[in-house]
């Protein structure tokens, strides 16, 4: 039904959108990936869990209320033009979750992927997502929309926006000075599409950072980040105690670094991180005691995408202590978090994309991680968010 129904949307969007995005580049039917894709707030039946062959790389936000989002993005039978994104919420702690409460899903052969959520420290909950013509252009672009009012089930939202190119999966940094970081990537891998369709941007091949000085209004290119053997990036920005700035970066072997000590303008050579890791993304984030969170990949065989594991540093990254198995299995991946006011952390991550296609959750408090066990009354494993039951006709 979904297949039926794009093509005609694409020829209407065309027709309603002729504009210049924030980045100063023309929308129109030359340029299908510029073109902002509908935000659809009553999704229907083609978008239901039984339609979904393929979905993975959530998200999760939470409102102040309490009131939990997560996202992700499914559409077809895996990485593709059909990908579009799923969002869910949960009013009662991630005990149950609602059906799709929004769905980003650009028509024609442009995929909507790798998303983000946050909340930026006035309230405002963001939701972030990559658009590219087909699987990967060469430029894709950051878009986004906006919603003040999180806290109730069906939320208001503002019209897309496309902030940058590139591809922006983790959530952003605020700096001690209020700054916002975004770490957007421009993929090293070579365009794969149509020539009219490609686009070859050496200059900003790189783990990009972005800066807001305007709580949002507008966006700015800061400075790049280059690690070697570098894959998809990744990356993710911390600010250590001593205002520097480190940015850890998905790399074949695992994990890359580099460092910056004037604000993210300037960044050290990259080389491979001490922590271990495999070829997938992690998750890192200052928590409200000033420690530091990582979730990463802890196998045996220094390889697989297993035995996903919580840990913390309580000396800005250079050692780490404790190590919460959230969950052991083969295929568990990529997780995102976030920490409520009473310091409960929320992980989120995929589950078997293409197989059992699970949304999962764990919930666990810094006591755990320490002890490497749940201890604190409020660990919670395996919390399912969604599944998906589509199989292929």
């Amino acid at each position: 039904m979904c297949s039926l129904l794009r093509p005609v949307s694409f020829l209407l969007t065309l027709l309603l959108f002729t504009s210049f995005n924030q980045a100063g580049e023309k929308s129109d039917q030359n340029d299908p990936a510029l073109v902002p894709p509908p935000i659809n707030t009553n999704p229907g039946k083609e978008y239901a869990d039984d339609t979904r062959m393929f979905q993975g790389i959530p998200g999760l936000s939470r409102a102040a209320n309490g009131r939990l989002w997560a996202l992700w993005y499914a559409g077809g039978t895996g990485e593709g033009e059909l990908n579009y994104v799923v969002l869910v919420t949960s009013g009662d702690d991630g005990k149950t979750w609602s059906g799709p409460k929004l769905v980003i899903d650009p028509p024609g052969p442009v995929r909507a992927y790798d998303p983000a959520i946050w909340h930026d420290p006035s309230g405002r909950m963001w939701v972030f997502w990559a658009q590219s013509y087909r699987w990967w252009d060469g430029r894709s672009g950051v878009w986004a929309i906006t919603s003040d009012d999180s806290d109730q089930e069906n939320p208001k939202w503002t019209e897309p926006r496309r902030l940058c190119n590139g591809i922006m999966m983790n959530k952003p940094t605020v700096l001690s000075n209020g700054d916002w970081l975004l770490p957007v990537a421009i993929w090293k891998q070579p365009a794969k599409e149509s020539i009219e369709h490609r686009f070859d941007l050496p200059k900003e091949r790189g783990g990009n950072i972005f800066i807001s000085k305007d709580q949002g209004k507008s966006f700015q290119l800061l400075g790049q980040t280059d690690v070697p053997e570098r894959t998809f990036d990744e990356h993710m920005v911390v600010e250590r105690k001593d205002n520097s700035l480190w940015t850890l970066v998905r790399t074949r072997y695992g994990i890359g670094e580099s460092s910056s000590t004037d604000g993210g303008k300037t960044w050290s050579e990259g080389k491979a991180s001490d922590i271990p890791h495999v070829n997938a993304r992690f998750f890192i984030r200052r928590l409200k005691s000033g420690n530091l969170l990582m979730v990463r990949h802890n196998p045996a065989d220094k390889k697989s995408r297993r035995d996903l594991t919580a840990f913390l540093s309580k000396d800005d990254g250079k050692t780490w202590q404790g190590g919460l198995l959230l969950d052991e299995r083969p295929g568990v991946s990529y997780p995102d978090g976030v920490q409520s006011d009473d310091g409960t952390i929320y992980i989120i991550y995929d589950f078997a994309r293409t197989r059992d296609k699970k949304i999962l959750m764990a919930t666990f408090t810094e006591e755990d991680v320490l002890a490497g066990k749940p201890v604190s009354g409020q660990a919670r494993l395996r919390i399912l968010v969604n599944q998906a039951t589509g199989t292929e006709k």
